[in-house]
């Protein structure tokens, strides 16, 4: 099985693929950001760099989707190949941080790439507020992320709610990460358990 974590950047993804994977005994997919060559400069310098990092993410996840592909394990993914096409890219396209020639360009080598791969059987989407998510920012203290904007993040959350309100291929669940302190609370854990739980006996 293949289950997948989305959410804006500071949702929690990250923590919430650790602690699904220590009670499941899940294999984890996480995000490439320690030895994403382009990271760093893209948060310098948006505009030169938006293209390379969102043509570097397509290719790391759809590598990712086909090695969960082949594996016999369930396997859930921190972060999602959709996330990159329809949040971030339209995202840095419309802030004029990406030209329509580059976006029209990604876009295409997206869609070529979607008709080779499947959904996941799961999505879980964690839905924050832009406070909360500047909190788990900050708290995690990563160099890079201390010059993002406020209205950078409000943007993504706009278009995250967008997408997920016409998601359709295939099961969702939404955890609203401003009432539920999985990481901190065993208790609120172990409800995030219990609804994925019950989303999981409906596959089979």
């Amino acid at each position: 099985m293949h289950i997948a974590i989305a959410g804006n950047i500071g949702a929690g993804k990250t923590t919430l693929t650790n602690l699904l994977s220590k009670h499941y005994g899940w294999k984890p997919h996480f995000e490439d950001v320690e030895e994403n060559p382009y990271l760093l400069d893209f948060y310098d310098e948006m505009q030169r760099w938006s293209f390379n990092l969102q043509v570097y993410y397509l290719n790391s996840r759809s590598t990712q989707i086909q090695d969960i592909k082949k594996s016999e394990q369930t396997i859930i993914q921190d972060r999602t190949i959709y996330e990159d096409a329809y949040i971030f890219a339209p995202n840095l396209h419309s802030m004029g941080l990406m030209t329509t020639r580059d976006f029209e360009n990604y876009f295409s080598l997206f869609n070529l790439l979607e008709s080779f791969i499947s959904a996941p059987d799961l999505l879980i989407y964690l839905r924050a507020g832009v406070p909360k998510l500047v909190e788990n920012i900050q708290s995690r203290g990563r160099d890079y992320e201390e010059s993002i904007r406020l209205d950078y993040l409000k943007r993504l959350n706009e278009r995250y709610e967008a997408w997920i309100s016409t998601y359709d291929k295939g099961k969702l669940l939404i955890i609203d990460v401003e009432n539920v302190n999985f990481k901190d609370s065993p208790e609120d854990l172990g409800k995030v358990i219990q609804q994925i739980d019950a989303e999981l006996h409906g596959l089979f």
